[in-house]
């Protein structure tokens, strides 16, 4: 999910001010009667009660929850009578909600609003939780009636559903050890644990060194060819640090991005820049360099100890491309021409460099400026010039008439419900008949307190309890810059594509319509998660969309057809740069977990090594380097980034099955794309479900169309 992050407002009193009483420590004792979190949300359609809800509520309330999950399991293990599919894998489905509950709450807060306080709390849940989860998946007499059930599923006649549950439980219990003698899974333990904690730690230290830069400007010709809402809000970020006078940037995605593509002073643009692409690389105490190597030493043993010789063959397994050489051998035939164009791009970029009498190299701290300055050279095209038809509330206004088109959905603001930051806003999501699907929290604007990127999560997922429909609690979380005094929230086409994106992850959980807990929404192999969400972006660019939502947020104007004309015509602009910044990472976390054997050195070194093989060019350093690449080591993404690039075959293959009916609402493929892709969950195999879907599998050629590149020989997956 996209990396967008800004400085906003000081994470402590921002989580403060919206949960009285959060001045408490995490060492006071709450009664069961006083914790909000042990009780059913009584709130219309079971809302957190998130005025309630403070700092010392949650671990009593976690480790309440762990306790109740316990007595759960042992009460299925207990049972007299032989092992059933549905007194042990619908009882195992559900069982666990108090410790559901909780989890996403503290989850969502903790990524999304935190402070010093809820880290430190997260630091004593960590390991509280990763003990638990391995009491339940080491449980051998758990893993013996699981084991029964799959032996006598023909017997049984256990199908459709209840076949893919049984299925997926048997696998992840023998994938997390449940084959292996007692000193192994003691061993596996421990190394979970001690995994958990790193990955916590890493994540914390790339937020603590992503607010720990400030680049602050005191000459106001320093500030040439930044736009004026930039020179507005670092001058608002300024006041708010006690700097009248001065100008603000910061590490965070709306921030310094744009002041790579404008600023004037090359100097300022590299000392930007050098802390950026070093964020967690300074020998301090948020170095993350040993905590990458430790992660891959313990995932290294790990996968062999479970049978693998490899992270990478070990995560692999259950995905689309279930193997190294399947991913290989989409990213081969990616990085070539790939790499090719972006070749062609440096050298027009270095072209430009010395056509304005200048002798230096192009850098990577140039490329965004000068790309900038050719693409509005070329194409008559300023981002500034889009900008003032792209307000959130105009996007979002967009995705919800798409969906109306495609699905007949419907969406009601509510504002008597609580939540956790001021800024966050809820949606009743309804089908054409007023009937409730599900809500949607919407929390969009960058601070202090927010991790960096942009994802989807719950408060609680899909599910039936009998014959009811649990209707799901949906949030997206983004970075989007915050609106100025006079000014909404302004977004480029990037941050709008990123709406639409994380808005399509919320229509995964939002149209669920699945029996188990397990299977419902986003439960899917990681390299199809990302279809329906990307799926999702191809309707914010098409010309008859965005006529319908983008307007200047000032006159009201349509955007005019000689601006939609310039985004078509720059479409494929910068599209070698944009897939070997990404391709690059992909290799990257590829080497790291293809490993056999921990490497020596620091993780800078090897990833200067890996880039090297692969001929990476100077002037471009991988989209998310080793010290901060989170989705690798402190997200679900380790061997798995591909998953952007694969997803990204489907979803260009997907949306051409409207572009081929000359109707991108058709009923027939809307009805057939919700049925099988937004609402399946992991019902399937995801191949079979995009095939009941498409008619056939997928090709590479609609993705290398739509990125402008040279398309190799069809390869039918």
């Amino acid at each position: 999910m996209k990396n967008l992050f800004i400085l906003f407002a000081v994470m402590s009193f921002m989580f403060h001010a919206c949960t009285p009483g959060a001045e408490s420590t995490t060492q006071e004792k709450v009664s069961d009667e006083a914790n909000p979190l042990l009780e059913e949300f009584n709130l219309p359609f079971g809302a957190p009660p998130f005025d309630k809800i403070r700092n010392e509520h949650f671990l009593p309330a976690i480790k309440a929850g762990i306790a109740a999950h316990k007595e759960e399991i042992d009460a299925i293990v207990n049972k007299e009578e032989p092992p059933t599919f549905e007194n042990t894998l619908v009882a195992l489905d559900q069982s666990g909600r108090l410790l559901n509950r909780v989890n996403t709450v503290f989850s969502n807060l903790n990524s999304a609003h935190t402070n010093d306080e809820m880290q430190e709390i997260a630091k004593e849940i960590s390991p509280l939780r990763t003990a638990h989860d391995n009491d339940i998946n080491l449980n051998a007499e758990l893993f013996a009636r699981i084991k029964t059930v799959w032996e006598n599923r023909d017997a049984e006649n256990i199908t459709g559903q209840d076949l893919r549950l049984l299925e997926r439980k048997y696998k992840e219990f023998v994938r997390s050890g449940a084959l292996l003698e007692e000193e192994q899974k003691s061993r596996l333990r421990e190394i979970n644990e001690r995994l958990s904690m790193l990955s916590l730690q890493f994540g914390q230290n790339v937020l603590a060194e992503t607010n720990a830069f400030t680049l602050e400007i005191d000459n106001e010709e320093d500030l040439a060819g930044l736009p004026q809402w930039l020179i507005d809000n670092a001058a608002d970020v300024a006041a708010n640090r006690g700097k009248e006078g001065s100008w603000v940037f910061t590490l965070q995605w709306p921030s310094a991005m744009p002041f790579f593509q404008n600023a004037e002073n090359r100097e300022l643009r590299k000392e930007l820049w050098t802390a950026f692409v070093n964020k967690a690389n300074n020998g301090n105490d948020n170095d993350n360099n040993e905590i990458i190597r430790e992660i891959i030493a313990l995932r290294i043993e790990k996968a062999n100890m479970l049978g693998y010789e490899n992270h990478a063959a070990y995560a692999l397994e259950n995905n689309m491309a279930n193997s190294v050489e399947r991913v290989n051998e989409l990213l081969d035939q990616l990085w070539i021409p790939a790499l090719e164009a972006a070749s062609r791009e440096a050298a027009d970029l270095q072209a430009m460099i010395e056509s304005e009498g200048h002798d230096f190299t192009l850098e990577p701290y140039d490329w965004r400026y000068y790309a900038s300055r050719l693409k509005a050279e070329r194409f008559d095209l300023d981002d500034e010039e889009v900008k003032p038809y792209f307000s959130t509330d105009n996007v979002r206004n967009g995705i919800f008439m798409v969906c109306e088109k495609l699905w007949g959905l419907t969406f009601r603001e509510i504002d008597d419900l609580p939540v956790y930051q001021k800024d966050v806003r809820v949606f009743e999501v309804m089908e054409e008949d007023g009937s409730h699907i599900g809500i949607l929290y919407e929390d969009l604007f960058a601070r202090d307190s927010k991790r960096g990127g942009a994802w989807m999560t719950s408060f609680r997922k899909q599910y039936y309890d009998g014959d009811e429909r649990k209707a799901p609690l949906i949030k997206i979380t983004c970075n989007f810059p915050p609106p100025g005094a006079n000014t909404p929230s302004l977004l480029t086409f990037d941050e709008l594509t990123t709406f639409f994106h994380e808005f399509g992850h919320a229509l995964h959980g939002l149209l669920s319509d699945v029996r188990s807990y397990e299977l419902s929404g986003t439960s899917v192999a990681r390299d199809f998660v990302e279809l329906p969400s990307q799926l999702l972006e191809n309707w914010a660019t098409e010309p008859e969309v965005m006529k319908m939502y983008a307007r200047h947020y000032k006159t009201g104007e349509v955007i005019p057809d000689e601006l939609i004309a310039k985004l078509e015509a720059s479409g494929t602009y910068g599209q070698g740069f944009a897939t070997v910044e990404y391709l690059a990472s992909t290799f990257l976390d590829m080497a790291f977990h293809t490993l056999e054997e921990p490497f020596e050195g620091s993780a800078m070194d090897f990833e200067k090594a890996a880039m090297k093989e692969i001929g990476l060019i100077d002037a471009i350093v991988p989209r998310h380097r080793s010290t901060y690449f989170s989705h690798v080591f402190s997200g679900g993404y380790s061997a798995r980034y591909y998953s952007y690039i694969w997803s990204g075959v489907l979803d260009t293959d997907a949306y051409e099955a409207f572009a081929e009916t000359g109707d991108f609402f058709h009923p027939e493929k809307a009805q057939l794309l919700r049925e099988h892709i937004y609402s399946s969950g992991g019902t399937a195999d995801p191949m079979e479900l995009y095939v009941a879907f498409r008619g056939a599998e997928p090709t590479i050629e609609p993705l290398l169309r739509k990125r402008g590149l040279m398309p190799p020989k069809t390869v039918r997956k």
